[in-house]
């Protein structure tokens, strides 16, 4: 097994480009969570299927990064960024999304991580993961559902996990949102009218900073080393010796979204590597 869980950045090469007409530059794709990982692929890969995406995230300086990321690759469409944060400001970024055309996705990515067990889950991080992770994309697929009808057509993707069929320890605002969002894409699919699809992506671990960075936080609460933490815990119930890489889930999205999908609804893309459906 390779000792890099470093993501690899994005190249052209890795984006999946697929034949859609409604993949066109009047039509917005607004992506949470864009500033790094599977969000920044995300917005790179629709990108580069000629539509407009609208970054969001906390983080503006790696917003930014994702614009120069866009602007190096020579993506067909364009990549706008605005800064906002989840918690607070839903209604003004699809206000802002919209001045750039006419929404037609949402891609739910953003996510936190908090580990600590049950007992000591302190609630304040409890609640930030939820608000976070559930209820901003719940208000997002709200804000964002009256413009896809007025556009004609609409697709909400939602950032789900092996996590949101089962659990690990340790982790539980995180299981919880994961199970949730599943709820959301049902929830969104039953009242969809046929205009507004709806699915969720179920990965095992993703070469992300929100993985890498929770490494050395399990190794602590497991009493074990790091390199354990990937083989043993991450990718021990995998039947491969590798995880994903974001472009690899950005690929999903792309799909999930286009013609190609059109049965995809209130559905979940599970590419767990055998994780949630073998044993040994």
């Amino acid at each position: 097994m390779s000792d890099d869980v470093t993501a690899p950045e994005l190249a052209t090469d890795d984006a999946l480009v697929l034949d859609d007409g409604r993949f066109a530059p009047e039509h917005v794709a607004l992506v949470t969570g864009a500033a790094s990982g599977i969000g920044r692929a995300t917005a790179l890969v629709l990108a580069e299927n000629g539509l407009t995406v609208v970054g969001t995230d906390v983080d503006g300086e790696g917003l930014a990064g994702t614009r120069e990321r866009a602007a190096d690759l020579g993506v067909e469409g364009t990549v706008e960024i605005v800064a906002g944060d989840l918690r607070e400001d839903v209604p003004d970024i699809v206000e802002q999304a919209a001045e750039h055309g006419d929404i037609a996705f949402l891609a739910n990515i953003a996510g936190m991580q908090h580990i600590d067990p049950i007992e000591e889950f302190p609630m304040e991080a409890y609640d930030r993961l939820q608000e976070v992770m559930l209820r901003a994309p719940v208000q997002l697929a709200k804000e964002c559902l009256p413009h896809m009808r007025e556009t004609g057509f609409g697709c909400v993707g939602n950032m789900a996990s092996v996590h949101g069929h089962y659990v690990t320890s340790d982790k539980v605002a995180y299981n919880v949102a994961k199970f949730g969002l599943r709820g959301l894409t049902q929830s969104i699919a039953a009242e969809g009218e046929g205009d507004v699809r709806a699915f969720s992506v179920s990965t095992g671990y993703v070469k992300t900073p929100l993985v890498t960075d929770q490494i050395p936080d399990t190794a602590e609460q497991r009493g074990i080393s790091n390199r354990e933490v990937v083989e043993d815990v991450m990718l021990g119930q995998s039947r491969t010796d590798e995880m994903m890489t974001p472009a690899e889930v950005a690929n999903l999205f792309a799909f999930g979204f286009s013609k190609h999908a059109a049965h995809l609804n209130g559905g979940d893309l599970r590419f767990d590597d055998g994780m949630t459906l073998t044993y040994e």
